[in-house]
C-alpha cells in the first residue's frame, strides 16, 4: 500500500514534514564544522595544529564519528586515517617509550608491512594510549581495515601489561612512574576491551573477560561518589579522592558499559550507565540543558577543552542503547547552543557551549563542540 498523509493525524503532518529539513540542517552544520576543523590538519605531523597528542586521538575519533553517520565525508576521513597512521608516531609522539612487547591473542604475522607497530603509539601516559586505541577502533568501524583493528589490539596489549600493579592488585596507574590511579585511564581500559570484544569474534571471550573484570573492580573500588558521579581518581589508600567531577570521566564509562552490555548482555550494565549519565546531567548542565566544565570561568587549557565532546559522544552511545528523553534534550540543546551561541565568523567553536565565544579557539575546542553536532545528527 502506498504511503499517504491522509492516514496520519493532521496535527502530526507539520512535524513529519520538518524532519528531513531538520536532518539536512544538522548534516550541513556538521559538515561545515568538519571542513573548518580540517584547516588545522597538518599533513606532515598527522595531527591537528594547536592541539596535543591525546587530543589528536579524540579529534580523529570525531572525524570517524561523523563519517559513520554522513557518508559524504568518508573520503576525507579515510585520508586522515591513512595519513595519520603512517606519519603521526614519528612526527608527533611527544614521549615515545622503549620498545614494548605487545602480545596478541591471534596471529597477525600475515599483516606484514600493513600492520602498525603498537609501540610507536605508546607514550609516557597510559590514558593517552587508551585514547589512541579507541581512535583506531573508530577508524576501523568506518573502513573495516584490519590494520587499524590490529593496532588497537596491540595498544590494548600494552595497557594490559600495566594492569594489576596498584589498588587490590588491579587497575592501571596514570603512567609507568606514577602511583596515582585515575578514573579516566581505567575507564579507557574498560571501554577498549569492550569495543574489541564486539569486533574481534575469535577473541570475544578474551576481551569480554577483561572488560567484565575491569568494570567489577572499578565499580567496587570507589571511583563513584555518593551521587553516582565519577571523581577524578583514588587516594594513596585507594579511596575516592573527591576531586573534580570532569565531564569526560562521566562519559567514557558510558560507552564502555554500552559496549560491554552488547558483548555480554546484563541489565546491570545499562542500569549503572543510566545512573551515571543522569547524575552527570544533574551536576554539569545549566537551566538550558547545556553541559559545562567547571574550568570555563578561568582556563580549561590544554586538556579540559576536549572533555565535553567526549561526554556527549558517549552519551549518544547510551541514547542509542537505552533511549531517554533527557539525554536527547541535552544532546539537542548542546548542538543548537554550539551553533547559535559559541561560533565565530570563521565557523570555529570555543570552549563554552552556552556562549558567548571567548578565550582560545583551537582544534581542541572546535572538535569537542563538533561532537555535539554529530551526536544530534546521530540520534
Amino acid at each position: 500500500m502506498l504511503f499517504s498523509f491522509r492516514s496520519i493525524a493532521p496535527a502530526l503532518i507539520p512535524a513529519l514534514l520538518a524532519q528531513p529539513a531538520l536532518t539536512s540542517d544538522l548534516k550541513s552544520r556538521a559538515e561545515t564544522a568538519l571542513y573548518t576543523l580540517q584547516d588545522w590538519y597538518n599533513e606532515t605531523s598527522g595531527l591537528w595544529d594547536t592541539c596535543g597528542w591525546w587530543n589528536g586521538a579524540n579529534v580523529m575519533t570525531a572525524v570517524a564519528d561523523l563519517a559513520m553517520v554522513d557518508s559524504s565525508v568518508r573520503e576525507t576521513a579515510v585520508h586522515v586515517f591513512n595519513n595519520t597512521f603512517h606519519v603521526a608516531p614519528a612526527a608527533s609522539n611527544p614521549h615515545p617509550g622503549p620498545e614494548v612487547k605487545t602480545v596478541f591473542q591471534r596471529d597477525l604475522s600475515s599483516r606484514g608491512q600493513n600492520a602498525g607497530n603498537a609501540s610507536d603509539w605508546l607514550d609516557s601516559a597510559y590514558d593517552d594510549d587508551g585514547w589512541w586505541g579507541l581512535a583506531w577502533v573508530a577508524a576501523y568501524d568506518v573502513t573495516k581495515d584490519d590494520a587499524y583493528l590490529d593496532l588497537a589490539e596491540g595498544i590494548f596489549s600494552g595497557l594490559k601489561a600495566a594492569w594489576g600493579t596498584n589498588c587490590d592488585g588491579a587497575g592501571i596507574p596514570w603512567n609507568p612512574s606514577s602511583t596515582y590511579v585515575n578514573s579516566i585511564t581505567n575507564e579507557l581500559f574498560l571501554s577498549l576491551a569492550a569495543h574489541l570484544a564486539n569486533r574481534v569474534p575469535s577473541q570475544k571471550q578474551y576481551y569480554t573477560k577483561w572488560a567484565r573484570q575491569q568494570w567489577d573492580w572499578f565499580a567496587a573500588q570507589g571511583f563513584l561518589g555518593e551521587n553516582n558521579t565519577v571523581n577524578d581518581g583514588l587516594l594513596e589508600n585507594c579511596k575516592n579522592n573527591g576531586d573534580t567531577v570532569w565531564s569526560y570521566n562521566q562519559g567514557v564509562v558510558l560507552g564502555g558499559l554500552v559496549e560491554l552490555n552488547k558483548a555480554a548482555p546484563n541489565a546491570k550494565y545499562l542500569e549503572s550507565a543510566n545512573k551515571i549519565a543522569k547524575a552527570a546531567i544533574e551536576t554539569l548542565t545549566d537551566a538550558n540543558m547545556v553541559v559545562h566544565e567547571s574550568c570555563e570561568v578561568n582556563n580549561c587549557e590544554p586538556d579540559a577543552t576536549q572533555f565535553k565532546g567526549i561526554f556527549i559522544r558517549n552519551l549518544a552511545m547510551l541514547q542509542s542503547a537505552s533511549p531517554h528523553n533527557t539525554y536527547k534534550r541535552v544532546i539537542q540543546s548542546c548542538a543548537n547552543s554550539v551553533w547559535d551561541n559559541d561560533r565565530n565568523s570563521h565557523n570555529q567553536f570555543g570552549v563554552n557551549w552556552a556562549g558567548p565565544i571567548h578565550g582560545t579557539v583551537d582544534a581542541s575546542t572546535h572538535s569537542s563542540a563538533l561532537e555535539a553536532l554529530i551526536a544530534a545528527l546521530a540520534i
